[in-house]
């Protein structure tokens, strides 16, 4: 048994502590053989929720689920410090230089006419700390691990950079067309609908942009609305 101090208010080095006897010597059997790759799911799963508390505007779910959060980024931070490697202290150390690395306009004096150009600095200077040589390193560097319709979203975006944004109009909507009629034909002749259906999906997010939408958001919304459909269609069935 760990007698640890009862207070009426814990800090994040009272976490921070908490972690580190979990994970030690008289710790919890569970905590003392999880691994990065292990613990990566709830990592994910833990974001997930405290998404969806943002996104009900659930402040006591966010202040709940950022906890959820704040625990997986110490845990990995402790499992390093176990083996030697980094601490928590080294990954904030490493955040604070990179923030205010990319943030002159804050720190350095640089002037800035606004947020667009902000974020255009912000990005030149994300190249040259990632050694990026142009727009197609920036293309690759962006993570694979995101959602589909977000990961097309950034690529474009990073393309963008060097080039138009995306095709006009009337082009994207040509694009669009024949897209779904390649996609609708390999459905009706039994063929993969991977290729065709991948590049109508990659020119939706196209058009997402040129209509100011959040992808991701207008698939859930989607989502939600085929879901109230059916129920009212099924309990009026019933």
């Amino acid at each position: 048994m760990v007698n640890f101090p009862g207070k009426e208010r814990y800090g994040v080095q009272d976490l921070r502590a908490v972690v580190e006897i979990l994970r030690g010597e008289d710790g919890c059997p569970w905590d003392k053989v999880q691994t990065h790759a292990s613990i990566r799911r709830e990592l994910l799963e833990e974001c997930a929720e405290l998404c969806e508390a943002i996104d009900r505007e659930d402040l006591s779910g966010m202040r709940e689920e950022l906890g959820d959060v704040l625990l997986q980024v110490l845990f990995h931070a402790s499992i390093e410090q176990g083996r030697g490697t980094f601490d928590l202290d080294d990954v904030a150390d490493a955040e604070c230089r990179k923030l205010i690395s990319r943030h002159p306009h804050v720190f350095s004096g640089v002037t800035v006419s606004g947020v667009e150009q902000e974020l255009e600095l912000w990005e030149k200077l994300k190249r040259t700390e990632k050694k990026q040589a142009g727009a197609a390193d920036a293309m690759d560097a962006v993570c694979r691990t995101l959602p589909g319709l977000w990961r097309a979203e950034k690529i474009q975006k990073k393309a963008a950079a060097d080039g138009p944004a995306s095709p006009d109009p009337a082009r994207l909507a040509e694009m669009l067309a024949a897209g779904a009629q390649r996609l609708g034909e390999a459905v009706c002749s039994g063929q993969d609908v991977s290729a065709p259906l991948g590049e109508l999906l990659f020119n939706a997010v196209y058009a997402a942009q040129l209509g100011g939408a959040d992808p991701e958001a207008a698939l859930h919304a989607r989502c939600e609305e085929y879901i109230r459909a059916y129920r009212s269609e099924h309990e009026t069935t019933e």
